[in-house]
């Protein structure tokens, strides 16, 4: 990264600690535990959201300030769990993949600046908060519940649903943003 992206504005500090402060909001909201290894929480769809609303620099950066706020022992994921011992359980890749996933939603989302913004955005969040998103927490699923990557994959399946429906309504908080700050989402067409 060069030095520019480690310089900020007061803009960019006050986007990031809101979307730090939104990811943890949404712990709030209960977990559903449908295996022993992973519930389905609201927080991903935190991490499509901060990738389209502020964009893959500070939306990385407001995911990557949430995570360390998790690993250093705040409550802040769903159902009250934090800390270092995180990083020993099935969702360990996927908090380690929430970052990275922001920064590919917002990634993505800028490069489709052609498109409209309701296409743009939900193909940038089912791509960046599903896609990327998996393709970092399955394997760190496999390898800490010593599941077979096949296996891990299969068991994400019923997740997929409800990461669509997240997608649709960040894309619709998107439109609606949009309408009250046109700017902030012009499009180049």
């Amino acid at each position: 990264m060069s030095t520019k992206a480690f310089q900020f504005k007061t803009i960019d500090i006050v986007q990031i600690a809101l979307f730090a402060a939104i990811m943890a909001a949404l712990g709030l909201i209960p977990k559903i535990d449908i295996t022993a290894n992973l519930p389905i929480t609201a927080q991903s769809m935190g991490v499509m959201l901060a990738g389209i609303i502020i964009g893959k620099r500070n939306g990385f950066f407001a995911i990557v300030v949430f995570t360390l706020l998790v690993l250093a022992g705040l409550p802040l994921l769903a159902g009250g769990r934090g800390g270092l011992g995180m990083l020993g359980t099935g969702t360990a890749g996927f908090i380690i993949g929430y970052s990275i996933a922001a920064f590919a939603t917002g990634w993505i989302f800028e490069k489709l600046s052609k498109l409209s913004l309701p296409v743009a955005a939900f193909i940038a969040s089912a791509v960046g908060g599903i896609v990327v998103l998996y393709a970092i927490g399955v394997p760190g699923l496999a390898l800490n519940t010593s599941l077979t990557l096949p296996k891990a994959a299969t068991l994400m399946l019923p997740f997929i649903p409800g990461d669509i429906i997240k997608a649709v309504l960040t894309t619709v908080i998107a439109v609606s943003i949009a309408r009250g700050l046109p700017e902030h989402f012009a499009r180049n067409h």
